[in-house]
């Protein structure tokens, strides 16, 4: 008769250890489901932002590379090889053929900040169809802009070359002024633009004007990009100029902007 508590307190005993047993094992379970289920949450967007960035890759214009567009070199520069496509770069590197002279060069129907005819009003037709839109969109915003300076010939650089040294020494001008052969404006894409606001002046002030921001922010949506932006001089080899817009197209002129990219890095 005195063995029987002793019977019923082990089986009570070994109840209790069983279920806790079956309870440490559920909880054992559930915490390999927990930890399971977190990692593939976890890794899912990983994979997810991983497909987006590939199909974002895709997306990506294509630009023609700098070593795949040199013809020759001449006293040490590169001679392009593909002076009339929108994405040439011609930098102080790399050097338009000898002659060359863009094609349907045309006059934009837009306001300059000066009467009279010259050669510097001209673009070419892509260009200039494109500049008419970007001022237009200019205006409806409120944004006054005026074209100062466009196409210019290969002998009309070397006039502002030799002016700009004479002034400022070769070294400074080479900052700011391109050699001759090696200037954006020969190809035809480009524009120095100002406003009234800057006196029609080219200088860094113009890019703290409203009109400046504005221009900014708003080029690439009619296929311009501000061809020497702020902190990217060793990339172009120029000092910053807000003024001058380069035309490239819509889709490229977008791409580089939201990359806040030169034409120079897209390239590579």
């Amino acid at each position: 008769m005195e063995k029987k508590p002793v019977q019923r307190s082990m089986r009570r005993d070994r109840g209790i250890f069983g279920r806790l047993f079956l309870l440490f094992f559920l909880f054992f379970i559930l915490a390999i489901v927990l930890i399971f289920a977190f990692n593939f949450q976890k890794e899912e967007p990983t994979e997810t932002k991983t497909s987006e960035q590939k199909e974002e890759k895709k997306r990506e214009p294509a630009f023609p590379t700098l070593s795949e567009t040199i013809d020759q070199k001449v006293q040490g520069v590169s001679v392009i090889s593909n002076p009339n496509s929108l994405l040439l770069v011609v930098n102080k590197k790399r050097s338009l053929p000898e002659g060359f002279v863009p094609q349907n060069l045309v006059i934009p129907n837009v306001e300059f900040s000066f009467s009279g005819e010259a050669e510097k009003k001209y673009l070419r037709q892509e260009a200039a169809e494109a500049l008419e839109k970007l001022f237009a969109e200019g205006e409806k915003e409120g944004i006054k802009l005026y074209a100062v300076s466009g196409y210019r010939s290969y002998d009309r650089q070397i006039t502002v070359f030799n002016q700009h040294v004479q002034e400022y020494g070769e070294a400074e001008t080479k900052k700011v002024s391109a050699v001759p052969g090696t200037s954006e404006h020969q190809t035809g894409l480009a524009m120095d633009v100002s406003s009234q606001s800057s006196n029609f002046l080219l200088t860094e002030q113009f890019g703290e004007t409203e009109e400046g921001k504005w221009l900014k922010e708003n080029a690439y949506k009619q296929g311009y990009i501000i061809r020497y932006p702020k902190g990217k001089e060793e990339e172009t080899g120029y000092s910053y100029e807000p003024w001058h817009i380069r035309y490239v197209g819509k889709e490229h002129a977008a791409y580089l902007y939201k990359q806040e990219l030169t034409l120079e890095e897209a390239s590579r």
